[in-house]
């Protein structure tokens, strides 16, 4: 929210104060607090009025500085709040400074506070930073950190503009509103910077942000209310800050290996039966189309049934048996759902009964015909209510169903009351996150940690401990895949390790050279799906080329899970995502700064998908010798390059001083690593020593002069190494050494 007119005056109708001095600082149970009026105090009859601040400092993990800036502290807490780790924090605390780790906040007399880090100030909130805002009768509070010369800002939430969020008005506030516009699925309050630390504002309402676009050299961020609390993170680096930021807010749970693999899709409203769906196995099969997941989407229930939980009889007569036979050819079994519960559905009527249902403040059911007929929203708020809509799951689990696609979660009004008593305005995001913990912890009890995995397009901070996430509703056009790709990568950004998005996009019909395109593109994501709207998606509906391009890339996924599950572990366990924007993996080059048509996936592997018919693609290549993983040929880094690719190869470069490992399988994303697996060796330097994870086996590669050493802990069967331009060297017990001359 912008409250300035220009920088010097203030728009009609906003008054504002902010603290000038510290009047006092006292320290209590290890945090500081400081009250600092919004007027010079010159003589006694200035300490008769008001606004004072009373800001606190706290820390609740190293490296971890909190900041609470209130005015009226008799305002009642609200619900809901996320859910925060603290840790054992070390606080230092001075007269007028607090350090945690190698970050300190330091207050000056005259009101500024500083964030500093080895001497260095990383940011700080100037004069009349903080303030007290008031505009049309509502109160807010904000606050404003310095940008730098240079300084860039990431993140925010799944964002389809630019990467860079600089110059951008940025509300965090879900909306259904597609790939195209502002609005986003998934809003997060937080922000990283290449500057050495992040920002999350601890509220998860409306937050608005200004980043560098009210005042040029600021970010600001603001909420209604009485207070505002945020966290700054110092990293240094961009991975580091991730790290504490989701060791704050929480890691991603690890996804099941078979999730890696392809999903296809019935798409939206096109017309299925089982004999479609087994036509479509068939005909995968036929062409040796590796095929992980089949999904059903919304008309597996009957019409003005959503949601139900029921199979439609007219289609799906019988619905068990027919998932036994899916299952009997090595295929998981996924769903839509949503939250809502159309009127016509049998449960509407259960819900009303056990006051399961979101209500007025006068206590009638919330409802409204937008998407379902009379529609009501389940109120997860309730824990009789999740306890009621976990059991509908349970049931489907018991059919034999593994997964869900939980859509939907954005449209949450606020002329609404919450069983818990949560504030309307603070449950529109957080809505989204309950709904999808009340499905995940489902898939968690019945199947156990490490084999629960939704397909989710709502989220919020927090969220990211509930893979998957997908990108949503985006139109079948170049435009919308590089939309989709952005998107993906600022989610990455936030704190999000797994994400994936519609295959030839979800509105219209791809032409077949852009679902090709987007093939290659959507086989090296995090997660893989065939889906559309009112089209299918198998690929003979295109042309036979694009069944080729699916087999292709299927099965090199396949062969990169060794590879893509260390990925996988990294986002698990630091926060790393899977899919890395340029800057995340390459912060010292300034020329990563605002790349969005490329990314990493993984530490080792470059990708940049080709957004043309003709396969002309620009790119840039970070210093160092690369290797084109498809031909073998090296390609020189610390400039951009261009490439023409056909159809069945996209800019798949790999790192210096990388050992890839590959796996013996094609066909699945589930299976021994590390049996069989090959280790390719890609531009070693002269002394260097590499260590690769796989599936429990360690190796490590060590090269000196042209003699390149291979160790393993343990003796996985059949394990080999391989250079880019040669034949595969088999492995021999715990240790092999060659001779290669580059």
């Amino acid at each position: 929210m912008k409250f300035s007119n220009g920088y010097w005056l203030l728009r009609d109708g906003v008054r504002a104060a902010h603290p000038v001095e510290v009047y006092d600082i006292t320290q209590s149970a290890g945090e500081l607090v400081v009250h600092a009026p919004t007027r010079p105090i010159r003589h006694r009859g200035d300490l008769l009025q008001g606004p004072v601040a009373t800001v606190r400092f706290s820390s609740p993990m190293p490296d971890v500085i909190g900041v609470s800036l209130t005015h009226f502290e008799g305002e009642r807490r609200r619900r809901p709040e996320f859910a925060l780790a603290t840790g054992d924090t070390d606080v230092h605390l001075t007269g007028e400074s607090l350090t945690s780790g190698a970050l300190e906040v330091r207050i000056g007399r005259d009101w500024k506070v500083e964030f500093v880090a080895g001497d260095e100030v990383l940011t700080a909130s100037p004069a009349k930073g903080m303030g007290f805002m008031t505009l049309d009768g509502q109160h807010y509070v904000r606050d404003r950190l310095d940008l730098g010369v240079g300084d860039v800002v990431y993140g925010l939430g799944e964002r389809f503009g630019p990467l860079v969020r600089n110059g951008q008005v940025v509300d965090i506030w879900n909306a259904d509103g597609g790939t195209s516009s502002e609005q986003a699925y998934k809003n997060v309050p937080f922000y990283l910077t290449n500057a050495g630390y992040g920002v999350f504002v601890n509220h998860p309402g409306h937050v608005s942000f200004e980043v560098a676009s009210e005042k040029v050299s600021c970010v600001q961020f603001s909420v209604e209310g009485q207070s505002l609390e945020y966290f700054v993170i110092y990293g240094p680096s961009p991975k580091e800050i991730l790290r504490k930021y989701t060791l704050l807010t929480g890691r991603p749970a690890m996804p099941p290996t078979w999730s890696f693999g392809l999903w296809l899709s019935t798409s939206f409203t096109t017309s299925y039966d089982e004999q479609t769906v087994s036509g479509f196995i068939d005909g995968m099969i036929e062409r040796d189309l590796p095929l992980s997941v089949f999904h059903f989407d919304c008309f597996w229930m009957r019409e003005y049934n959503w949601c139900d939980f029921e199979w439609d009889p007219r289609t799906f007569p019988d619905p068990v048996g027919m998932l036994d036979r899916l299952r009997a050819r090595d295929l998981r079994i996924s769903v839509w759902i949503n939250p809502y519960v159309g009127q016509r559905s049998p449960l509407f009527a259960e819900g009303v009964e056990g006051d399961y249902l979101l209500k007025r403040p006068n206590g009638d059911v919330w409802q409204w015909d937008l998407w379902q007929p009379g529609m009501a929203l389940v109120d997860f708020s309730n824990p009789a209510a999740r306890e009621w809509y976990a059991s509908k799951l349970d049931a489907l689990l018991d059919q034999g169903v593994d997964c869900f696609k939980t859509d939907f979660g954005e449209r949450i009004p606020t002329d609404v009351e919450y069983f818990d008593g949560s504030e309307p305005q603070r449950m529109h995001n957080y809505y989204a996150y309950l709904y999808n913990k009340t499905v995940f912890d489902v898939l968690r009890k019945r199947r156990g940690d490490g084999d629960a995995v939704v397909f989710a397009r709502a989220a919020t901070a927090g969220s990211q401990q509930f893979p998957v996430h997908w990108g949503g509703d985006c139109e079948s056009t170049y435009e919308a895949m590089a939309e989709s790709l952005r998107g993906g990568l600022s989610l990455g950004l936030s704190g999000f390790g797994f994400w994936s998005h519609d295959i030839g996009g979800f509105e219209g019909t791809p032409g077949p050279a852009l679902f090709k395109r987007w093939i290659a593109f959507g086989l090296l994501s995090s997660h893989s799906r065939l889906h559309g709207s009112s089209s299918y998606r198998v690929p003979w509906l295109f042309d036979e080329e694009a069944v080729d391009v699916l087999r292709v890339f299927a099965k090199l996924k396949a062969r990169l899970m060794p590879y893509l599950h260390h990925a996988a572990l990294q986002a698990a366990t630091e926060g790393t995502p899977m899919m890395r924007a340029m800057a995340l993996e390459f912060p010292d080059d300034p020329a990563c700064t605002h790349l969005e048509r490329q990314y990493m996936l993984g530490d080792g592997l470059l990708v940049a998908p080709v957004f043309s018919d003709s396969g002309e693609v620009s790119f840039y290549v970070p210093d160092g010798v690369w290797t084109d993983y498809f031909s073998g040929a090296e390609v020189r880094g610390g400039r951009w390059t261009t490439m023409t690719c056909d159809f069945l190869t996209v800019p798949l470069l790999v790192r210096p001083n990388t050992v890839l490992p590959l796996g013996a399988v094609d066909d699945r994303p589930d299976y021994d690593y590390a049996d069989g697996v090959t280790l390719r060796i890609h531009q070693l330097d002269d002394g260097a020593s590499i260590t690769t994870e796989v599936a429990g086996s360690t190796f490590r590669t060590r090269r000196r002069g042209n003699r390149f050493d291979v160790e393993v802990e343990s003796s996985p069967s059949g394990w080999q190494v391989q250079f880019p331009s040669g034949d595969p060297i088999p492995g021999a017990g715990n240790a092999l050494t060659v001779e290669h001359v580059r």
